[in-house]
């Protein structure tokens, strides 16, 4: 696994003070019942083992001990990791002081659950990089901005990229809204715990790049912007909607996962000519 492994040792440190670090988007969250909830949305009878993303300074790390029987923790600051072992003395707890976009999923070798507060800013690749794994985990429950939760939940008529492609990996769920207020510092926007569990793709990475192209311009009909990027006029655009039996007066938002694979082999056939 990447990163510094560091073993728990050591006596349960008491009234520590860590100062959050802004630059990466660290936000306490110390409510009990809310990281209760948490741990316990990510119980599933596959695994009694998880896999947290960002324990900070352990509130949900705490929890997730008591309801798992593994936990192996991968936190970024250094400080917080050097201090986290601290806390859980003879728990089966690994910490690791890592990057988790360089974590090394394919290592773990048992099914898991993952299961962290996350940074905003690193929502979108976090997501990627989990739901993309070879060996993806059994569940996802997460603690993100509510805007992008709702974002990745949306169905056909509302779908941006990013709800697409979540939704062609795992089902949706949303969970309970967490005030701005419950964290210390608070942020900006409320936050909402979303529970992904991944299945297998709906359609390939061909029609998936595909359709990124196709929400490259998410506001126009899609018409317009498959005659920009496969030089078609738009007569023949139009007509290409038409023949996936969809109206041509589409725009990306409008079309499901079947319908981006229906568009795709009817467009490849259209260009072949």
């Amino acid at each position: 696994m990447a990163g510094k492994a560091l073993t728990v040792s050591g006596s349960r440190t008491t009234g520590t003070k860590m100062k959050n670090n802004k630059s990466l988007g660290q936000h306490w969250l110390k409510n009990r019942v809310i990281l209760d909830y948490i741990a316990d949305s990510a119980r599933t009878t596959e695994t009694s083992f998880v896999l947290e993303i960002g324990p900070g300074l352990g509130t949900l790390t705490s929890s997730l001990l008591k309801r798992f029987d593994k936990v192996i923790a991968v936190e970024y600051d250094e400080r917080l990791a050097e201090n986290l072992p601290k806390s859980f003395p003879g728990t089966n707890l690994e910490v690791i002081n890592g990057d988790f976009l360089d974590f090394d999923l394919d290592n773990i070798k048992e099914p898991y659950v993952a299961v962290g507060n996350i940074p905003y800013y690193i929502t979108s690749p976090i997501i990627t990089k989990l739901l993309t794994a070879e060996h993806p985990p059994a569940k996802i429950v997460l603690l993100i901005q509510k805007e992008v939760a709702e974002r990745i939940s949306a169905p056909a008529g509302k779908h941006t990229y990013l709800s697409l492609f979540v939704q062609n990996f795992a089902s949706v769920t949303l969970g309970d809204i967490i005030p701005r207020t419950e964290f210390t510092p608070p942020p900006k926007v409320d936050s909402q715990v979303i529970i992904l569990t991944p299945h297998a793709p709906v359609i390939d990475d061909k029609t998936l790049a595909f359709a990124k192209i196709g929400f490259s311009q998410p506001r126009k009909k899609l018409s317009a912007g498959l005659s920009a990027s496969y030089r078609l006029s738009k007569p023949e655009a139009r007509e290409a909607l038409i023949r996936a039996n969809l109206s041509p007066d589409a725009r990306p938002a409008d079309l499901s996962h079947r319908d981006w694979q229906n568009l795709q082999k009817t467009l490849s056939k259209t260009l072949a000519k």
